[in-house]
């Protein structure tokens, strides 16, 4: 078998490989990290080796694929796609480990930057952008849901076909200079949204009248005094959100 041809992969089994991507969280733990939850993602396509479930050849898989493993959840699907056809090709198991070993640095790096450190950000700043331009609470929640979880059931989709078409050459698709250049892009963009929001957000808080004008001024300095101090020691996502609940609540008991 090539790996231009992989193995054919029901439909209904892809499906339950991707549902259970949703949780891969689940079983998370200090010892084997993501390690569990790749195991239990990998498992229905292990039922397709010979013997089945009751074979030796799926259970030695299942226990090498529940051992230590860590990356970005999201893009957690490249590695059980290109895992669960490493297996069912019959790779070497040695090999399968050293590939598992290598893919955890690549994974959690790029996942890190890409979602945590600029998409996460992008989307909180675009729905304060809503609720700056007069969308209520749960409007402004809506947007953020909405672009929120297109991004990353997205990202899933497209890493657990990637792992499975590329299997051990994955490799090549992580450096694909789309998601290479994608994080500094997506940086400028939620740059771009902040610079809109935050004024749009404020003149709705202040409303139409002045009486807030001299306590929100405040807020802004000790905010940014706050930030320069804290530089290097806050990461971008927390901040973002964390502006966004400060507006929807004030937003909600106004």
């Amino acid at each position: 078998m090539t790996r231009d041809a992989p193995p054919t992969l029901p439909f209904r089994t892809r499906m339950a490989i991707f549902f259970r991507l949703l949780a891969v969280q689940g079983s998370w733990n200090y010892e084997t990290m993501l390690g569990n939850g790749i195991g239990f993602c990998v498992e229905p396509a292990l039922r397709r080796l010979p013997g089945g479930v009751g074979g030796d050849p799926y259970r030695k898989a299942l226990a090498r694929q529940s051992q230590y493993f860590n990356s970005h959840p999201y893009l957690a699907g490249v590695a059980v796609g290109a895992l669960a056809r490493a297996e069912l090709e019959g790779a070497a198991p040695e090999r399968i480990e050293r590939f598992r070993t290598a893919l955890c640095g690549p994974l959690g790096a790029l996942g890190d930057r890409l979602v945590w450190a600029t998409f996460l950000p992008l989307c909180s700043f675009a729905a304060l952008v809503a609720f700056g331009a007069g969308a209520s609470p749960l409007l402004t929640a809506l947007v953020f849901l909405l672009l929120y979880n297109t991004g990353h059931l997205g990202l899933r989709v497209w890493g657990l076909q990637a792992g499975w078409s590329r299997g051990l050459a994955i490799a090549q698709s992580l450096g694909n200079p789309v998601l290479q250049h994608a994080p500094p892009q997506l940086g400028k963009v939620a740059a771009a949204l902040a610079g809109m929001a935050l004024p749009l957000a404020l003149h709705r808080v202040i409303g139409p009248g002045q009486v807030l004008l001299g306590g929100t001024l405040v807020g802004v300095v000790a905010g940014a005094v706050l930030l320069v101090s804290l530089h290097g020691r806050l990461e971008g996502w927390k901040l973002s959100m964390g502006v966004l609940l400060l507006f929807l609540l004030y937003s909600m008991i106004r």
